[in-house]
Formats: C-alpha cells, structure tokens, sequence
C-alpha cells in the first residue's frame, strides 16, 4: 500500500522526478483544467459543455483525493498531513474549483451550487502546473516586506487624495447639473484610476482647485506605482540567475558522473 501510494504521489506531484508518466499527467490535467473553462468563454449553454464540465469535474474529485491521500508524502507531517492539507492554498483552489460542478453530479449537490465566476477558480489550478508563475510567486514572498510597505503608501495617498478632491470639489457640476464627487466611494475610485494613471474620464474634476490636485495626484502616482516595478524586476532577474546556476551546477555533477562511468 505504501509502495502504492508513493508511486502515486510520483506521477501527481510536478517535481517529485522527471518520469515520462508524471509529464503526461501533467500536460493532461492542463488540458483539462483549459478545457473546463472554455464555457465561461460564451453566453449560451451548448449540450456538450454539461458532459464537458461533469467529465472535468470527475476528474477534479479524482486528482484531489490522490492529492489527500497522499499528503503526508509532501508536507512531511505523518498523520497531522491529512488534517492540514485541505487547509492548504492549492488545497483550498482544488475544492473551490470542484464545488461549482457538483450540482452536475446529484441534484443532492445543489446546496453547493455557485455562480459562474466562481469556475474562474479552475484557472489558478494551472499555477501547480507553470514554472514561470511559481517564480513569480517566489518573488513575490522574497519582496513582501518592501512590497507591503510600498502598498502601505499606495494605500494611504489613495485616501488622502480622495480626502482632498472629495472637499474641494463641489457635489454637483454647477455648469452641466451632472454629480461629480458625489460619494466619498467616487473620490476613492478617482484617486485609484488616477494613481494608478489609468485615468478613465468618467470622473474628473471640473474646479481649477480640483484640476491642480489632480495633476500632483498623477505626478506621484507614477513615481509610486514605479516603486514595485523596479523591485520585481531586480528580484526577478536574481531568480533567473540563481535558477540558471544551479541548473548549470547540475549538469556538471552530472557530468563528472558519467564521467567517472
């Protein structure tokens, strides 16, 4: 049983070993996992996505309780393993992803049953299956205390400069009757677009007060948003070249191996 389970955990797991089983698994749950959000791509309901999305669904259930049952293989914890695994971030991902099709199964299931956004979940499954986003998140946490403390600073511009425009500018437009600020959720929303430089016109200020605000709101808007750029930038590239050191490391040892054969 143990044998079994290990060999199990070998084919599920992306980077348990590079077996020629565990690579097709892989590019077959990626297929699946595109395949079972192509419905959310149209507004009508063709005949073939239901047995589409109960097909996937199935397969979902499957990969998950592989996952459960062999959790103490990767998280290392003995039994406390299957306790924490459903608790775990891809854990949490892989459930929310089958919840929305259980409702498919057995009208028992429709309790369960949820919008049609909630099936954008199956997307995030493709993380387990993408290097690239996995180095990405690793910078992510690698960077998350400068991040936070730039986000720290977004933050509070953002409200600030909705606290200004929101007492500067006047409720309604005195030359075409049209609201402005009318709520301090408009200012909110004004100051995001405007930090962020999107600057969609819906909303602007029409007082030369508001206007003057506006354009310090923007100056310091891109100084700020230029902050989490260079910093990911600058992590990322150190990824890399760690990555492409330690592969490089790799095939030498490799190398020497063979060689001493």
């Amino acid at each position: 049983m143990a044998n079994t389970r290990a060999q199990i955990y070998d084919i599920i797991e992306k980077d348990s070993h590079n077996s020629i089983t565990s690579k097709v698994y892989d590019v077959f749950m990626l297929i699946v996992i595109i395949l079972s959000i192509v419905p959310l791509m149209f507004t009508v309901e063709l005949p073939w996505f239901k047995a589409m999305d109960r097909a996937t669904t199935i397969i979902f259930i499957v990969d998950y309780v592989l996952r459960w049952v062999t959790a103490d293989l990767k998280l290392n914890k003995r039994g406390w393993s299957f306790i924490i695994y459903p608790i775990t971030p891809m854990a949490i991902i892989d459930l929310m992803s089958i919840l929305p099709g259980l409702n498919l199964l057995d009208p028992a299931f429709k309790i369960f049953r949820l919008s049609r956004v909630l099936r954008v979940f199956r997307l995030f499954k493709l993380l387990r299956y993408t290097d690239k986003v996995a180095l990405f998140l690793n910078v992510i946490k690698k960077e998350k205390n400068v991040l936070l403390s730039v986000l720290v600073i977004a933050v509070f511009y953002i409200f600030l400069t909705a606290l200004i425009m929101f007492n500067a500018e006047p409720r309604v437009n005195p030359e075409t009757g049209v609201e402005t600020f009318s709520t301090f959720f408009d200012a909110l929303y004004w100051a995001t677009v405007t930090l962020t430089t999107v600057g969609y016109g819906d909303l602007c200020p029409v007082t030369d007060l508001g206007r003057f605000i506006s354009m310090l709101s923007s100056l310091f808007g891109v100084a700020i948003i230029a902050l989490p750029s260079g910093v990911i930038t600058a992590s990322y590239l150190d990824e890399l070249r760690a990555m492409k050191d330690e592969k490089n490391k790799k095939e030498e040892e490799e190398g020497e191996t063979y060689g001493l054969k």
